[in-house]
């Protein structure tokens, strides 16, 4: 069982990429991913029931990674996610890994490896159990979590929407004020020598005076091209 587990984590973990990584003078191969696969091969193995038809199977994909044991998950799917208590079907198996230091003890292995795959930013893994006979199948997926990509590219989208939302309400502000301070000097004025003078289109304009018209700020006079705007006297309305 041992060989056998040397063999497919050699295999395995020729698809891992290794990070350049220097500890003192010595490179360092050993990631977490590697040691979260090591687990997930450990927990495989024991909690396999051998006395069930077919075997262990371990399928190797450029995108993933599938272990398959016989047997159910005696602890549940809910508690083994969650971690906390542990219950391997094969102890003598289990310990003969401990002693390599190879998998945990307390039920941490699979949280650690779901820790890890949220840490790497990838798909969360799959647990999925088949009944007569008795499967238990661990998916790990080597992607990134699209959903959280697209969740991160949303809220990034909405940030930079409600900047330039910021920007643009400041800078009407600005506009309006403005056009209050050169009608108080000049004195009445027509839409389009107030869109002259601030440099802006007649329709972006007559939307602001519209805007400060229902604001009270200014007030308009006659109609059609005649029609004039002026600052609100508000000492006279007094």
């Amino acid at each position: 069982m041992f060989d056998f587990f040397l063999r497919a984590y050699s295999k395995i973990a020729l698809g891992l990429k290794v990070p350049f990584q220097m500890q003192g003078i010595q490179r360092v191969d050993d990631t977490p991913v590697h040691k979260a696969v090591r687990e997930a091969l450990v927990n495989c193995l024991s909690n396999a029931d051998f006395f069930c038809v077919r075997g262990v199977v371990i399928q190797k994909m450029p995108d993933r990674l599938i272990l398959e044991n016989p047997g159910y998950i005696r602890t549940g799917k809910r508690q083994m996610i969650q971690g906390g208590t542990s219950d391997p079907r094969n102890k003598t198996m289990l310990k003969m890994f401990n002693l390599l230091d190879i998998g945990e003890r307390a039920g941490s292995g699979v949280p650690n490896i779901f820790n890890v795959w949220a840490d790497e930013g990838w798909e969360e893994p799959i647990i999925e159990e088949e009944n007569n006979p008795d499967r238990t199948r661990l998916i790990l997926i080597f992607e990134k979590n699209n959903r959280k990509k697209q969740s991160e590219k949303t809220i990034g989208k909405n940030n930079r929407k409600k900047q330039s939302e910021k920007t643009q309400l400041q800078k009407t502000k600005e506009n309006k004020a403005k056009i209050e301070d050169y009608l108080r000097l000049e004195g009445e004025n027509r839409t389009s020598e107030i869109a002259e003078y601030m440099g802006l289109s007649i329709p972006r304009v007559r939307v602001m005076l519209r805007e400060m018209i229902e604001e009270g700020v200014i007030e308009a006079e006659g109609e059609g091209r005649a029609r004039v705007y002026k600052v609100v006297n508000i000492s006279e309305e007094m």
